[in-house]
C-alpha cells in the first residue's frame, strides 16, 4: 500500500507539472494582457502615474521577459526579480484587477467552495443511494416509476433556473435567506457561532441546487449497475443456498455497483466546481467560480491561473482517493495487484 501511494504521489507531481504548463501557456495566448491593456487605457486618459505603477507591476512580475521564463518563475522553479517566489514558495501571485494579492482574493472564497461542493456531494450520496437501492430492488413497481421520472426531470432541468425557483419558495413558504453564503451583517467578520448558523441556513438551497443534478445521474446509474449485478450467477447462488436478502444485496452486488462512482471521485469535485459557476452568478455565492470567470474575462493571469491549478490539485487528489478506496472496496483489485 505504501509503495503504491508513493507511486501515485509521483504521478501527482508530475500531471500537475504538465497542467501548470498548459494552464499558463494557454492563458497567455490571447495577445495582450491586463497590464498591457490597462497601460493603452491610462495612456490615452493621460494618467502618467497610474502607467508608471503598471509598469512597476510588469517589471516586478518579469511580465517583459520571455513566456517560457514568465512560467518558470510564476511556478518557482525559476529566480524573478524578487528571488524564488512562485506557487512552490506558496506565492499565489497578484491580482492586477483587484490590486491585491491572490491569496487575499480568494482567501475565504476557496474554503466556501469547498463547503459548497462538499455539502452538494455528500448529499448526492446520501440521497441517491438509497432511492437507487429501493429502484433496483422494486423494478416495474409504481415507486420505480416516479422515481425515473424525477430522475428524468432532474437532469433535464437546468441548475440556474432551478435556482431562481428554489430562491423564490425557499424564502416564501420557508422563510430560508436569498442569496449569498451568509447574512450581509456577517461580511468581513471573524467566524463565530453566529456566522456559523447563518452559512449552514444559506447553505440549503446551493446545496439542493448544485446536488440535485448529480442525484438524478447517480440513481440512474446506481440502479443500472445494481440490476447487472443482481442478475450474476453469484448473486443467484447466494440466493440459492439461503444467504438472508438483506447480506445477500449488500455483501457484494452493491460494493461492486460503487466501483464506478469511487472511480469517478477525481472527476466529481472540479465537475460541482465548474458545473456551480452560473449557480454562483444566479446566486451571489462567494465561490472560486465567479472569480475564475472575470478573471479569464478580464486577463487577470495570476488570479485564473492558481484558481485553474486548484481544480487540478482538486482532480488528482481525488484520483489518489478513488485509488486507494477501490483497492479497499473490491478484492478483485487487490488480488490483481499481487
Amino acid at each position: 500500500m505504501i509503495g503504491l501511494v508513493l507511486r501515485r504521489l509521483v504521478t501527482m507531481a508530475l500531471t500537475l507539472l504538465f497542467i501548470s504548463a498548459l494552464v499558463f501557456f494557454v492563458i497567455k495566448l490571447p495577445p495582450g494582457d491586463f497590464l498591457t491593456n490597462r497601460i493603452m487605457e491610462l495612456r490615452a486618459g493621460g494618467e502618467a502615474a497610474s502607467v508608471a505603477k503598471a509598469e512597476l507591476l510588469i517589471r516586478q512580475y518579469g511580465l517583459d521577459r520571455p513566456v517560457w521564463q514568465q512560467y518558470l518563475m510564476w511556478v518557482g522553479l525559476m529566480p524573478g526579480p524578487a528571488g524564488f517566489s512562485g506557487l512552490l514558495q506558496g506565492d499565489w501571485g497578484w491580482s492586477f484587477e483587484y490590486d491585491r494579492p491572490v491569496a487575499e482574493v480568494v482567501g475565504d472564497a476557496l474554503w466556501l467552495t469547498l463547503v459548497v461542493n462538499l455539502a452538494a456531494l455528500v448529499f448526492v450520496h446520501v440521497v441517491a443511494i438509497p432511492i437507487a437501492i429501493y429502484s433496483a430492488t422494486h423494478r416495474h413497481s409504481l415507486g420505480d416509476a416516479v422515481v425515473t421520472v424525477l430522475g428524468y426531470v432532474g437532469l433535464a432541468v437546468p441548475g440556474f433556473l432551478l435556482a431562481l425557483i428554489l430562491l423564490f419558495y425557499a424564502n416564501r413558504w420557508f422563510g430560508l435567506s436569498i442569496g449569498g453564503l451568509y447574512d450581509a451583517q456577517f461580511t468581513g467578520k471573524p467566524w463565530d457561532g453566529a456566522k456559523i448558523r447563518s452559512l449552514l441556513s444559506h447553505l440549503v438551497v446551493p446545496t439542493l441546487v448544485i446536488g440535485l443534478g448529480g442525484t438524478a445521474a447517480m440513481i440512474r446509474r446506481m440502479r443500472a449497475n445494481l440490476l447487472d449485478e443482481l442478475a450474476k450467477p453469484y448473486t443467484v447462488t447466494a440466493r440459492a443456498k439461503g444467504l438472508p436478502p438483506t447480506r445477500a444485496l449488500l455483501k457484494y452486488p452493491f460494493r461492486m455497483s460503487l466501483n464506478p462512482f469511487v472511480a469517478d471521485i477525481g472527476n466529481l469535485l472540479p465537475h460541482l466546481v465548474s458545473g456551480s459557476v452560473l449557480v454562483s452568478l444566479v446566486m451571489s455565492l462567494p465561490t472560486v467560480g465567479p472569480l475564475l470567470l472575470e478573471a479569464l474575462r478580464s486577463q487577470d493571469q495570476f488570479m485564473a491561473g492558481f484558481i485553474l491549478m486548484f481544480v487540478a490539485g482538486l482532480t488528482v487528489f481525488g484520483m489518489l482517493v478513488s485509488d486507494l478506496v477501490l483497492v479497499w472496496l473490491d478484492p478483485r483489485i487487490r488480488m490483481g495487484a499481487r
